[in-house]
């Protein structure tokens, strides 16, 4: 499988690990890359940018291969180091790095004066030519099946996917709601050269989070997440549980939600322990529309190698039925 993405990464298969907040750490990100896909380290997971080069080292006794570190750039009143964040990464030999949230613009020139290449995420094609015109190497694009913060515009990826690939010339990932080979075979005729999963690598045996959260992934429908912060416009798709039921309550009673009232409900630190200790309805799980689809816990390896294949095959039997 050669594209624009595997050679551009330098990886056998266009399939890269979504950059996940307290889940893309060495133990995922190295079994990633060891399969043939791009693992990727999530910056903000790590408490500090020395903690980040840290976990790069771990990261590297695990794997020859390469991998990334995601940055998520987010306006906040409290902003972390971001570019102390990526001294380390780029201090540490990290060639590839996956931006999100607001422009990488800032941070392009540093990025690419160490020699690496940027593949920055976002969830409309007017973000995407921005991103292209800023100077990025590669886009990644959600469409609103995606877990996290899939944008307010709520395309679907059949359309954006297709949209985005009409618009940019530089290499164009798929994500969102991609968990099996027919999935990646989709976005490809859609005019995507990879694709990026979250949700359905969060479903694997390398994931650093507890079996209970992985086994209500896999027991999910498509029907069971939800969609917080809708009021706040800052939409983001969960697991349907406890907590997210109740801060969809909140935002829909009359007069709306301030966000300090359900600041405790969502907090990072409830949600990270959820994660770990296996309390499905102790905190928010983030989880794409894809959970529908999920129904083993494989490890990295087979389910790269199985969705390469069911790719495969999926493309062939377009093609029989299509000469018939």
């Amino acid at each position: 499988m050669k594209t624009r993405i595997t050679e551009l990464l330098g990886i056998r298969y266009p399939i890269i690990q979504g950059g996940m907040q307290w889940v893309g750490r060495a133990e995922l990100s190295s079994a990633v890359s060891n399969a043939g896909g791009l693992g990727v380290l999530t910056a903000l997971t790590q408490p500090n940018p020395e903690s980040l080069r840290k976990e790069i080292l771990r990261c590297r006794e695990m794997t020859d291969k390469p991998f990334g570190v995601n940055l998520t750039i987010l306006p906040t009143s409290s902003p972390p180091p971001y570019e102390e964040y990526l001294d380390a990464a780029l201090g540490s030999g990290v060639l590839i790095i996956e931006t999100a949230g607001r422009s990488p613009k800032e941070f392009i020139a540093k990025a690419k004066g160490a020699g690496a290449v940027i593949v920055h995420k976002c969830t409309a094609v007017r973000h995407a030519l921005s991103a292209e015109r800023a100077g990025v190497d590669a886009i990644s694009i959600d469409g609103f099946e995606a877990a996290g913060h899939p944008g307010e515009d709520d395309i679907g990826g059949l359309v954006l996917f297709a949209a985005a690939a009409r618009a940019v010339k530089i290499p164009l990932v798929a994500s969102g709601g991609i968990g099996s080979g027919r999935g990646m075979a989709a976005a490809l005729m859609l005019g995507a050269e990879g694709i990026n999963m979250g949700t359905r690598f969060c479903a694997t045996q390398e994931a650093p989070i507890h079996d209970n959260i992985k086994r209500a992934l896999m027991n999910a429908s498509e029907r069971d997440t939800n969609l917080i912060f809708r009021t706040l416009r800052n939409t983001g798709r969960v697991l349907k549980n406890q907590v997210s039921d109740e801060v969809v309550g909140l935002e829909n009673r009359p007069g709306g939600v301030e966000f300090s009232e359900i600041q405790p409900l969502v907090a990072g630190a409830r949600g990270r322990a959820a994660l770990s200790g296996g309390n499905v309805d102790d905190g928010l799980v983030w989880a794409s529309q894809v959970i529908g689809l999920i129904d083993d816990i494989p490890t990295c390896a087979e389910l790269i190698e199985r969705m390469v294949a069911e790719c495969r095959e999926a493309m062939l039997e377009g093609i029989r039925a299509f000469e018939s």
